[in-house]
């Protein structure tokens, strides 16, 4: 397969140069507080990019409350935190009516969600409707009360967090919820010299709530520069027929009972572009698109209970899938 000659840093607009470094940069900001997460900051930075939402996923104490608030702070974007909760309404999170005596009207007051970054945390404590309330804000990017549609701040991206080993007092996720999340993230338990590392932070007098060391180095700005550039990323008929042979294989798994809609591949293809950009190529590759493919459909599909039983996976069949599948050259 023949790719597009890529271009030397000199040939590129400086404001793209600019975005790339300054969304590179997180990473390292977001380093000042939590420890070896580079991935799960990588998929942020994606998402942000995408205009998509995220899923992150992962047991007690790993830092994924943390990880999203450090990263609003290194944004210059404005940051609201939801904590879900079984008796959280609707209207705590979209906005509501209020009647105001002196004007004998009702005015509008504007919920959490209306924000640049919203921090759902633990979006599957809370009952469906509350969490239906978030369905039109994530995919419109508006919200309506009766019968008003009230626009959401550009950009405007969810991060949702999850407990994939607690169910009691839960809500899952319906089908249709997921499929809004651009990504689902699985947050890992740090490795041994990561854990020794936090350890001494701690020792050394790190106090989680105070992320005064963290200063914004990426605004709205380099996020529109680097939207532009990603929709500028060429894709080869080759490597969007890879991305469709993907997503066609996961519905015909006898492993899944639901498979990657076309809605999934738009997505796959989106956040493989934006990886190609922020590793410098003008140009998808097939490793571009099975570096996000896990990230990308793993909440889209669905196991069947025969092969759940057996101890199989979301991920192990999409790398099964991926192993198949040829990929173009």
């Amino acid at each position: 397969m023949n790719h597009p000659i890529d271009l030397e840093k000199d040939d590129l607009p400086s404001g793209a140069e600019r975005a790339r470094a300054a969304l590179t940069a997180l990473r390292g900001e977001v380093a000042k507080t939590v420890v070896g997460q580079d991935s799960v900051v990588t998929g942020l930075v994606i998402a942000l990019l995408c205009r998509g939402h995220v899923l992150l996923e992962g047991v007690p104490g790993t830092a994924k409350t943390l990880l999203v608030k450090t990263l609003a702070r290194s944004l210059d974007l404005d940051f609201k935190r939801v904590q879900f909760t079984p008796d959280l309404m609707p209207g705590d999170v979209t906005g509501s009516l209020i009647y105001d005596n002196r004007s004998a009207e009702f005015e509008f007051r504007q919920g959490p969600v209306f924000t640049n970054l919203l921090l759902a945390d633990e979006i599957n404590r809370t009952p469906p409707k509350t969490q239906a309330s978030l369905l039109e804000a994530m995919e419109e990017r508006q919200v309506s009360v009766e019968g008003t549609a009230r626009a959401l701040p550009d950009p405007f991206v969810v991060c949702a967090t999850q407990n994939p080993v607690e169910y009691e007092g839960t809500y899952p996720l319906p089908e249709a919820q997921l499929d809004r999340f651009l990504v689902k993230l699985t947050v890992p338990v740090p490795n041994r010299d990561e854990e020794i590392a936090m350890l001494q932070r701690h020792a050394a007098g790190f106090d989680p709530s105070d992320l005064s060391a963290v200063r914004p180095v990426a605004g709205a700005a380099d996020l529109a520069a680097g939207r532009a550039q990603v929709r500028a990323v060429h894709l080869d008929p080759k490597v969007a027929a890879y991305v469709v042979d993907l997503c066609r294989a996961t519905r015909q798994s006898p492993s899944l009972a639901l498979g990657v809609s076309p809605r999934g591949a738009t997505a796959l293809l989106a956040t493989s572009r934006a990886w190609a950009w922020m590793s410098g190529r003008d140009y998808v590759s097939p490793d571009d698109v099975k570096a996000l493919a896990r990230p990308t459909l793993r909440h889209r599909v669905q196991l069947r209970p025969e092969a759940e039983l057996e101890g199989a996976t979301a991920d192990g069949v999409l790398d099964g899938i991926l192993a198949h599948v040829p990929a173009p050259r």
